[in-house]
C-alpha cells in the first residue's frame, strides 16, 4: 500500500513559484506582442522579406522560408534547411513581427557559424525528450517500490532536462542579440523602432527563463523526496 503522505507533501511547494513566473511570463510575452503587432514598421519590409534578405546578407542562400499555421509557433529546422514563420508574422511589417524573424534568422546564423552552445543543446535533445516524460515516473515507481537505484536514474535523466533548459538560455538571448544587432544594421527598423522589438524578444526570453527556473524546482522537489525517503528508511 502506498503511503497517503506520498501524495500530500509540502514539496508541492517548492515548484509553486515555477509555475506561477511561467504563467505571467506566458501572458506577458502575449500581451507584449500583440501590443507591438500593431505598430508598423516605417521602412514598410514584411517579416519574411527580412529574414530573406538577412539570409543572403549572411551568404546563406540555402534556407527555404515558409509560412505555418498556428501563433508563435515560428521556428528554425535545421534538419530540413527550412526556416518557418507563423501566420500572422510571415506577411507582417510590424515591429513584432520582425523582431521574430530575426531572432530565427539569428538561430540560422548560429547554426551556420557552429555556435557551441547550440550544438550543446542539440546533442541534449534526445535525452530531454524522453527524460521530459520518463524521468518523473520513473522516479515515483523507484520511491514507491523503494527502489533506490530506479529512483536515482529518474533523478539523473531529469537533471540532464535540467542542463538541456539552462544551455537554452544563452542560446535563445545570443539569437535575439544577433536579431537586434541585424536589424539595426541592415537598415530594417530605425534606432527608435529597435527598442519595441527588443522587447518583444526580451519578453519571449522570460518563457525560457521561466521554463528553467521550474525544471529546477521539479529537480529539486525530487531530491527532497528522496531525501525524506531515506529518513524514513
Amino acid at each position: 500500500m502506498v503511503p497517503y503522505g506520498y501524495f500530500n507533501d509540502s514539496t508541492m511547494l517548492l515548484v509553486l513559484p515555477g509555475l506561477l513566473f511561467a504563467l505571467w511570463a506566458q501572458f506577458h510575452v502575449q500581451s507584449v506582442f500583440r501590443r507591438y503587432q500593431n505598430v508598423q514598421s516605417s521602412r514598410g519590409f514584411t517579416a519574411a522579406q527580412v529574414a530573406v534578405s538577412m539570409l543572403k546578407e549572411n551568404g546563406i542562400t540555402d534556407i527555404a522560408v515558409e509560412r505555418v499555421p498556428g501563433t508563435l509557433s515560428d521556428h528554425y529546422d535545421p534538419r530540413t534547411h527550412t526556416l518557418r514563420l507563423s501566420e500572422g508574422v510571415y506577411g507582417s511589417s510590424s515591429l513584432a513581427a520582425l523582431g521574430v524573424a530575426a531572432h530565427e534568422v539569428g538561430h540560422v546564423l548560429q547554426h551556420h557559424d557552429e555556435y557551441i552552445p547550440l550544438k550543446l543543446r542539440s546533442a541534449f535533445v534526445p535525452v530531454a525528450q524522453v527524460g521530459s516524460y520518463a524521468a518523473v515516473p520513473l522516479f515515483f515507481l523507484g520511491l514507491f517500490m523503494s527502489w533506490e537505484s530506479l529512483l536515482w536514474i529518474g533523478i539523473g535523466v531529469f537533471t540532464a532536462v535540467v542542463l538541456f533548459y539552462l544551455i537554452t538560455l544563452p542560446v535563445e538571448y545570443n539569437a535575439s542579440s544577433r536579431a537586434i544587432a541585424s536589424l539595426e544594421a541592415g537598415g530594417y527598423l530605425t534606432y527608435e523602432e529597435a527598442r519595441p522589438a527588443r522587447k518583444v524578444l526580451n519578453a519571449a526570453g522570460l518563457t525560457y527563463v521561466a521554463a528553467a527556473l521550474q525544471a529546477a524546482l521539479q529537480l529539486l522537489r525530487l531530491l527532497a523526496l528522496s531525501g525524506g525517503h531515506r529518513r524514513r528508511d
